[in-house]
Formats: structure tokens, C-alpha cells, sequence
């Protein structure tokens, strides 16, 4: 089931305007200056990839790379469809549950090439025994399982991937990420507030 945001061509790496204001904050846009080569619209060398609520809990993204993120002539580097399926499902985690995790491994199938100047989107779904919003990490050594796929216009796979992530406590996180105590104040506030109004669907269909 395809969400419905109107594509317009847009400059290599930034996603096309979703109308309505249906794109979900992501906790970092409190940062004045994040620079998250996936999601940050300030990085200008990065992805700026947005995204969007769908049924059943899931988030997508939609996207179109220019030249700038060429490998072959007309052909996107490869690394890249596994740093966007990493970044889809990466931010489903924190927005569904609340909490920060970092990726254990990640498998990542290639179906197609994937074409510059071309729209594509990626889906991400939370696979069964993780966590729940507010609750504490579950499944094996308390890793979270996720899935993604990445769908053409007409919305055949190009690729897909699966990934399990290791959430941290805020301690943890505090230590390992290089902010200003007042900054990952800011963070852990929305983060907070996202482990209490998120339940089964992501936020934007009941955030």
C-alpha cells in the first residue's frame, strides 16, 4: 500500500514536500544543528531523507538521488540503499518505542539497480518480539528485529533488508554522543514524551 505524497522533482539527495504537514519529527530536530547524514536537513552533502506515517505502525520515505551519490554511470552507489533501509528503520525504532539503539548487523538484499534522478520509496516495519512503546527492551539479549524495502515508482522491490538493534539506556546514550549536557536534555525531553503518547501505531496515525 503506497502513501500518497505527491513527487516533485527535487535537488540530489533531499525528499520531495509531503502536503499537510504529514512528515514526523524525528527527536534531533529540537537540535538547532544536527547534522545526521541520513535524516538532517542541514547537512547539505547528506540524504535529508522525511518521513511519514503508515497503517499498522509502519514509516516510509520517499526519495530521489541525483549525480552526487552515483557509483556506475546513471546508477546509485550501492552502500547508500543500505544507509537509507538502516535510517528508515533506525527511526521507526526510536519513533514507535521512545528509546535510542544502535545497530547490531544488518542483511541487505539487492533485487535491481536503483537509478539516479528516479523515485523511489522505502518502508520499514518492526518485526515481532521487541519492545513496545514504554516498555522494557525484549527478544534475545534484548535486540530489537526490523525490515525494510525500498520500491520503485510502480512499486516493484529493488531491495530489501533486515536489521537487528541494541537499545541503550539514556546513561549510555548520554555518554556516548558528543552534545552538551543542556542539548541531550532537549533529546531525552522528547524522547520522554514520545515512550508516553506512542502506543501500536507510529506517531502520525496516534502519536
Amino acid at each position: 500500500m503506497m502513501h500518497s505524497h505527491p513527487i516533485e522533482p527535487q535537488p540530489a539527495g533531499q525528499a520531495p514536500e509531503a502536503t499537510g504537514g504529514e512528515y514526523l519529527p524525528v527527536p534531533w530536530s529540537v537540535l538547532a544543528d544536527y547534522r545526521c547524514f541520513g535524516c538532517s536537513p542541514h547537512n547539505s552533502s547528506g540524504l535529508r531523507l522525511r518521513f511519514a506515517a503508515r497503517p499498522d505502525g509502519e514509516i516510509d520515505t520517499r526519495f530521489r538521488l541525483g549525480r552526487g551519490f552515483e557509483s556506475y554511470p546513471g546508477i546509485v552507489h550501492g552502500g547508500l540503499i543500505g544507509v537509507i533501509c538502516d535510517e528508515t528503520m533506525g527511526n521507526l525504532l526510536v519513533l514507535r518505542t521512545g528509546l535510542t539503539a544502535l545497530t547490531t548487523g544488518m542483511r541487505l538484499r539487492y533485487v535491481t539497480s536503483m537509478r539516479i534522478d528516479t523515485d523511489y520509496q522505502c518502508v520499514a516495519r518492526l518485526l515481532p518480539g521487541g519492545p513496545e512503546a514504554g516498555s522494557t527492551p525484549a527478544g534475545v539479549g534484548g535486540l530489537v528485529r526490523a525490515e525494510s524495502e525500498i520500491l520503485d515508482a510502480d512499486g516493484a522491490l529493488v531491495a530489501s533488508a533486515n536489521a537487528t538493534y541494541r537499545p541503550i539506556s539514556m546513561d549510555s546514550a548520554r555518554q556516548r554522543m558528543d552534545l552538551r549536557p543542556e542539548e541531550f536534555d532537549q533529546v531525552e525531553a522528547v524522547l520522554a514524551a514520545t515512550r508516553l503518547t506512542s502506543a501500536a501505531p507510529v506517531a502520525g496515525t496516534s502519536h
